[in-house]
């Protein structure tokens, strides 16, 4: 049933089954963690919704909560951009204007962080909410992605915690992590979802952070 099971670990393997985190195979494990943490909060993806490179998460588990979505990239030449700015300088996007942020695979991309999460607390409104997430154990990004965005970081639980609550605050951001060895080892090899068996995504392990997410009030 799963024919890399006792392969793809072996001696002298040393370069992935594939190099696109696992799209050419399926669903990648990274964006099983991600979708999952959205699920379980899509209760405050509601009102006027801000998300990153496209609105897909927002339309996938807002429905007809949203009121508006607005979309956010560094560059315009996406046709689903309605916001065209960077997170760490954007002054042109007023502040206590979204309901919810939704922030998945962003803030690794960007070196300032700081400025950026506070961008990201001024934007919102009072008691909106934020959901982040980011990449814990992951290889670099494909040349394309670095050569347009760059990429700058890997995160644990505790820097996401240091990072969210200095600025929401200790009792308004909340961090949890998803991962295991063998989906993390199998993340890095270009392996998806559907190559794993539920048990081997759904055990965790708090030594190997697939994904890190953030839930964080205002």
């Amino acid at each position: 049933m799963f024919p890399w099971r006792g392969t793809w670990t072996t001696p002298g393997h040393l370069t992935p089954l594939s190099d696109d985190y696992g799209f050419s195979r399926g669903q990648p494990i990274d964006r099983y963690y991600i979708e999952s943490f959205l699920g379980s909060h899509a209760q405050d993806i509601r009102g006027h919704v801000l998300e990153f490179g496209d609105d897909s998460y927002t339309r996938l588990f807002g429905g007809d909560r949203v009121a508006c979505a607005d979309v956010m990239n560094r560059f315009g030449d996406s046709p689903q951009t309605t916001i065209v700015g960077d997170l760490t300088d954007a002054p042109h996007v007023a502040a206590n204007t979204f309901d919810c942020i939704i922030c998945t695979q962003v803030l690794q991309y960007l070196y300032e962080l700081r400025p950026a999460i506070a961008t990201l607390h001024r934007i919102l409104k009072p008691e909106g909410v934020i959901l982040v997430t980011v990449p814990g154990v992951a290889h670099k990004s494909c040349r394309e992605d670095m050569e347009k965005w760059g990429d700058c970081w890997r995160f644990t639980r505790l820097s996401m915690k240091r990072l969210f609550q200095e600025v929401f605050g200790s009792d308004h951001a909340r961090v949890e992590s998803r991962g295991n060895v063998l989906a993390a080892s199998a993340f890095l090899q270009g392996l998806a979802v559907e190559d794993l068996l539920p048990t081997d995504l759904e055990f965790n392990d708090p030594e190997y952070e697939v994904s890190i997410a953030v839930w964080a009030r205002k």
